[in-house]
């Protein structure tokens, strides 16, 4: 991966390309850009609730550009390439390798206390989401008025 800026090459490694299933994938209702849209599931972990960081973690994701569609103490984001995306925002699982600025290399303190999941694919994502969440619970909702930071107008 020489020659690609840090963020990149994270990139790169965590997120494998994989065809898209069309059952596992949201439609977009709005009329905008046609991204293909996929959901995925993210918990903070018992350490990352017992440190009081629940909110930062939903912050950052909402700064991102991604829709809460679902949460109990878990939570279902949607947007383009989302599954991807979170893992690189999320970041490396040992807290020692996590980059500076992503929710683990900022809150984690170590492998066992690394403060959040994140599905690690589409596939992955259904299973999990399928696992904690009737379809009933989780919404579709128009996303007319924001614009997000990773996907320009």
């Amino acid at each position: 991966m020489r020659g690609l800026s840090g963020r990149a090459a994270l990139r790169g490694l965590m997120c494998r390309t994989r065809a898209p299933v069309a059952s596992l994938l949201a439609r977009s209702s709005s009329g905008g850009p046609s991204w293909t849209m996929e959901r995925t599931l993210v918990a903070v972990k018992p350490d990352g609730v017992q440190r009081r960081l629940v909110g930062d973690v939903i912050q950052r994701f909402e700064r991102r550009g991604f829709k809460l569609v679902g949460m109990k103490m878990l939570q279902v984001w949607e947007g383009p390439n989302v599954v991807c995306t979170s893992r690189a925002m999320i970041g490396h699982t040992n807290s020692a390798e996590a980059a500076p600025g992503t929710i683990r290399g900022d809150f984690s303190i170590h492998i066992s206390r690394n403060v959040i999941h994140a599905s690690d694919s589409v596939e992955g994502a259904q299973r999990e989401i399928q696992l904690w969440f009737q379809s009933s619970e989780l919404v579709d909702w128009a996303d007319e008025g924001h614009h997000s930071s990773t996907y320009p107008a």
